[in-house]
C-alpha cells in the first residue's frame, strides 16, 4: 500500500510546565523557560515538539516518553503497518487477548456508532478498499464502483457484526475489516495529553493529527486554531479559540479518489455512497477521540440530524461551512 493518508501533516506539541510561559507569550520572554525542540517523524508525518521546562534533561526525557508512547500506539492502530495489531486482526478475522488500548478505543467507537445511528462505523474498511481499488485502474468510471460492488461490500460492513470483549475481538462475517483512521489520531492525541499532564504540564497545545488544548495559554488567553477544509490551505476560513477542549476537522476535499474529485474519502456505511454535505466540518469536544469520531460521522449527516445528536450530547459543538460557503455554528 502507498503512503498513509493523514488529515494533518503538521504534528506538534507546544508545552510549558507549571504555567511557565511559551515563546510568544504576552508575559515576555524573560520569564520563559528555555525551549527544547525536537523534530522528526510521528504517525507518518513531520512532527515538532517544543517544551519549555527549567530542567533541560527533564524536557528531553519527556520528549522521549511522548514518542515512545506514539510508537507503541501506532503498533496497535496503524492500518499501514503489516505488523500492527489492527493489521493482524484484519488478516485473521479475530484476535485473542487484545491490547487494552484497542478495546478502549473500540468501546469509544461503539458509543459514537450508537449515538450517530451507525453513521460512524470503523468496519467501513471494505467499502473504502473498494473505492481505492476502483480508482487505481486507468480509465476508472468517475462515478465510482458499481451498485452491485457496493452491495457486496456493504454485506461485510456493520459494527453490530463485530464481537468485542476484553479477551477477544472477532469478526462474525468473512472479509470484514476495520479502519481506525477516523478516530485513532484523536485517541493518540488524548494519550499524549494525559502523559504531559501527569508530568506536570499545565498549558499546552497538542496536535497528533487532531488538536487538544491543555488549559489556556500561559498568559490566560485562549489557544487559537485555524480551521480549513484541507491540510495545505494557506489561509483558514475561520479561527477557533480553544481552552481545555479538542477540535477535529473532516472534509471530503481532504482526500479524493480519482481525478474528477467526485469521490471523497469518507464513505457512508449505510449506502456505500460518498455524500458531500459540507465544505468543511469541525467538532469541538472534551476529548480528541470524541472530536475525531463525531467529525467523521457528522460529515455524512445533514444539519437536522447533527442537531438531534447534539441535543443528546450538549458538550459537543460544530463549526461548519456549507458547500455554498456559508459558515454556521451549532452549539
Amino acid at each position: 500500500m502507498g503512503n498513509p493518508i493523514t488529515r494533518r501533516r503538521a504534528i506538534c506539541i507546544m508545552a510549558a510546565a507549571a504555567g511557565l510561559p511559551l515563546l510568544g507569550s504576552s508575559t515576555g520572554a524573560k520569564a520563559a523557560a528555555p525551549a527544547v525542540t525536537w523534530k522528526g517523524q510521528a504517525l507518518g508525518a513531520p512532527a515538532t515538539l517544543v517544551l519549555h521546562l527549567d530542567d533541560k534533561a527533564q524536557a528531553e526525557r519527556l520528549i522521549d516518553r511522548v514518542f515512545a508512547e506514539v510508537s507503541r500506539l501506532e503498533s496497535v492502530f496503524s492500518l499501514y503497518r503489516s505488523d500492527s495489531i489492527l493489521s493482524e486482526l484484519n488478516r485473521a478475522g479475530a484476535i485473542a487477548a487484545p491490547p487494552s488500548d484497542l478495546v478502549r478505543l473500540l468501546e469509544a467507537c461503539r458509543s459514537c456508532w450508537e449515538a450517530t445511528n451507525g453513521a460512524f462505523d470503523p468496519t467501513v474498511q471494505p467499502l473504502w478498499a473498494l473505492y481505492a481499488r476502483h480508482f487505481s485502474v486507468d480509465g476508472a468510471d468517475p462515478a465510482g464502483p458499481s451498485d452491485d460492488e457496493k452491495r457486496r461490500a456493504l454485506a461485510r460492513v456493520g459494527f453490530d457484526k463485530l464481537r468485542l470483549g476484553r479477551d477477544r475481538v472477532v469478526f462474525t462475517r468473512p472479509g470484514m475489516a476495520l479502519t481506525l483512521n477516523g478516530v485513532a489520531q484523536g485517541y493518540i492525541t488524548d494519550c499524549v495529553v494525559e502523559l504531559l499532564k501527569d508530568a506536570g504540564v499545565a498549558t499546552s497545545l497538542v496536535s497528533m493529527g487532531e488538536i487538544r488544548a491543555i488549559g489556556a495559554r500561559s498568559d490566560g488567553t485562549p489557544w487559537r486554531v485555524g480551521l480549513a477544509p484541507t491540510e495545505d490551505t494557506s489561509t483558514p476560513d475561520s479561527i477557533l479559540d480553544l481552552v481545555n477542549k479538542a477540535v477535529a476537522t473532516s472534509s471530503q476535499d481532504g482526500f479524493v479518489f480519482g481525478d474528477s474529485g467526485r469521490s471523497g474519502h469518507i464513505v457512508d456505511p449505510h449506502s456505500g455512497e460518498v455524500p458531500r454535505h459540507f465544505k468543511r466540518l469541525s467538532v469541538i469536544a472534551p476529548t480528541a477521540t470524541e472530536a475525531d469520531a463525531f467529525s467523521t460521522a457528522f460529515s455524512l449527516m445533514d444539519t437536522s440530524d447533527i442537531q438531534r445528536v447534539r441535543e443528546r450530547h450538549p458538550d459537543l459543538a460544530v463549526d461548519l461551512v456549507s458547500i455554498s460557503g456559508e459558515r454556521s455554528r451549532l452549539g
